[in-house]
């Protein structure tokens, strides 16, 4: 209850410290990602990746370290400095909120997803936990340019760092294609 107050608000500290998260004013905030990540979480760009459906947790996260630093790209950094606490949870809620789901394409055995990925990405794209991204349906140069960057040290992971390390080219382009096939749909907040 006390949090259904909070977010009637406009926002607040809840119990625990933890910031309300207000679906209106993250729609708001949404408008500077909507160029490249879509108002609804689906990017615009190859060079994106989609959002909708990302745990909160996780959109916090990423925009925090590309707030702090720890995570670097010239939009992203650029436009996450500008961000409030108060921002990044609307904004990770509205993205939050709008459920995603994927499907393999006709005729796809699961039993082919690249085994290194299926036990944090799923089968489908679509993550089996809260510090893996959804990999659905996202363009295969976006995929590939992630792994790479881990792979090289451009990014750090503790887990996707030493997967990547020993990929080749070809096994990126594998991975990158299976989960770029995907079909993914975006339910609307409600």
């Amino acid at each position: 209850m006390k949090g259904l107050i909070a977010l009637a608000l406009g926002g607040g500290i809840l119990a625990g410290g933890a910031l309300a998260q207000d679906l209106e004013a993250g729609r708001k905030v949404a408008g500077l990602c909507r160029v490249c990540h879509g108002l609804q979480g689906v990017a615009q760009v190859p060079i994106a990746p989609h959002i909708s459906g990302e745990p909160v947790s996780y959109i916090t996260r990423q925009l925090e370290a590309f707030r702090s630093g720890a995570r670097e790209h010239e939009m992203m950094s650029v436009v996450a400095k500008g961000l409030t606490d108060q921002q990044i949870a609307d904004v990770a809620a509205w993205y939050s909120a709008h459920g995603a789901s994927a499907s393999l394409p006709a005729g796809a055995d699961p039993d082919a997803a690249p085994s290194l990925c299926v036990n944090c990405h799923g089968a489908n794209g679509i993550a089996l936990n809260e510090d893996a991204p959804n990999l659905a349906n996202e363009t295969n140069i976006y995929i590939a340019t992630q792994l790479k960057a881990f792979r090289n040290g451009q990014r750090t992971h503790e887990i996707m760092s030493e997967i990547a390390a020993d990929l080749s080219d070809e096994e990126i382009r594998a991975y990158a294609d299976w989960y770029a096939a995907m079909k993914l749909e975006v339910q609307e907040p409600g």
